[in-house]
């Protein structure tokens, strides 16, 4: 079988370290199918590095949600002559019409479609919801099979999206190897990973570490993400605080410090589609402090410390726990038992599944 993977957002945070690590195992696992990879050109040096003989790397510079990508990268994708390709965002051209697989990660926007989530004026944005409604329903409906990554999410895509269950298949995020560091880190911190989106609600969490500093004064909480609007704003209006630290993007070796020193990682997310910070901190025996929702509760059980994520003080309550003292063998069973739990997820098995999906979609059609 010839395959093709759309990996234009390689780059990119969420999505992107989805797409590194599906390409990164599948290479490593399946030497009997070929591939051919669609890739920004920028991205091409890094992506031959880890490829094997079986791959081609084929540019495709296409921005996603472009024109480009509507009309000139179908036929880019055809001359390949591919059995199945797999979208791993749901941005697929709504002219291509060969088998494909499509992972759709979450749909945040179906309960946050309001223009308070965009920077566009509310005329674009309303267009460009339309446009973003049509490309994932088109995308769900015609695909062979669809994959996402929490059984939470699959019932919302049934819910949402009005599609044979049947073709919605589940596969776990995992965790990148050695996540664990032995680099120290001095200070007592605690640790928000992800973009600053109003799903995220990170307000809250900076309201309630208002709260904590008031009685604790050695403590800090520090931000790491990609600056893209709001977390900009959100850096705007809070940096002037010198425990409140923007650190911006950070190499997955300084995370791993950064995971393994901290507190706790705060996760005080409205809605998730799997939550991948809390598996990596979990991987790196930090405790995780997080919001009461759905999905953590499906993919962490009882491996998490709950706050109710409406409620800022919840969050302080969640937050002074894991800082005192008296609570810290209850604390340190948690982390324990939580990173007993972590290792179910990886990125292999992830992959493993996914192959198996392949097979199963290109003859179902």
């Amino acid at each position: 079988m010839k395959i093709g993977i759309d990996a234009r957002l390689w780059d990119e945070s969420g999505v992107g370290r989805y797409t590194r690590n599906l390409v990164k195992n599948l290479a490593k696992i399946d030497k009997k199918n070929s591939y051919a990879i669609f890739v920004l050109p920028k991205d091409r040096e890094e992506i031959e590095g880890l490829i094997s003989k079986n791959w081609k790397v084929v540019d495709a510079n296409f921005r996603w949600h472009s024109v480009e990508e509507q009309s000139a990268y179908p036929k880019v994708i055809n001359k390949e002559k591919l059995d199945l390709v797999h979208f791993p965002y749901f941005s697929v051209p709504i002219s291509y019409r060969a088998p494909f697989v499509v992972t759709i990660h979450d749909l945040i926007i179906s309960h946050f479609p309001t223009g308070e989530a965009s920077t566009l004026n509310p005329v674009v944005y309303k267009f460009k919801l339309k446009a973003y409604q049509l490309v994932i329903s088109r995308a769900a409906k015609k695909a062979n099979s669809v994959i996402t990554v929490s059984n939470t999410t699959k019932k919302e895509i049934i819910k949402h999206l009005k599609i044979n269950p049947k073709k919605i298949f589940v596969t776990y995020e995992g965790a990148d190897d050695r996540i664990y560091s032995k680099k120290k880190i001095k200070g007592n911190y605690f640790l928000y990973v992800g973009n600053a989106y109003p799903h995220k609600n990170p307000i809250n969490l900076i309201k309630a570490f208002n709260l904590l500093e008031k009685e604790k004064k050695d403590i800090k909480l520090i931000f790491v993400g990609r600056e893209d609007y709001f977390y900009r704003n959100l850096k705007s209006t809070f940096a002037p605080k010198d425990s409140i630290v923007f650190k911006g993007a950070v190499s997955d070796n300084e995370l791993s410090s950064l995971y393994t020193n901290a507190v706790a990682l705060v996760v005080p997310s409205l809605m998730e589609g799997f939550g991948l910070p809390a598996l990596e901190a979990i991987s790196a025996k930090c405790l995780v402090l997080a919001s009461n929702i759905p999905t953590f509760n499906e993919v962490y059980k009882d491996n998490l410390l709950y706050f109710n994520q409406n409620d800022p003080m919840d969050i302080y309550r969640a937050m002074k726990y894991s800082l005192d003292k008296k609570n810290g063998k209850q604390i340190a069973m948690k982390v324990k038992k939580a990173y007993e739990y972590s290792k179910q997820f990886s990125w292999e098995k992830m992959a493993k599944e996914t192959l198996k999906i392949y097979t199963s979609a290109r003859i179902s059609k």
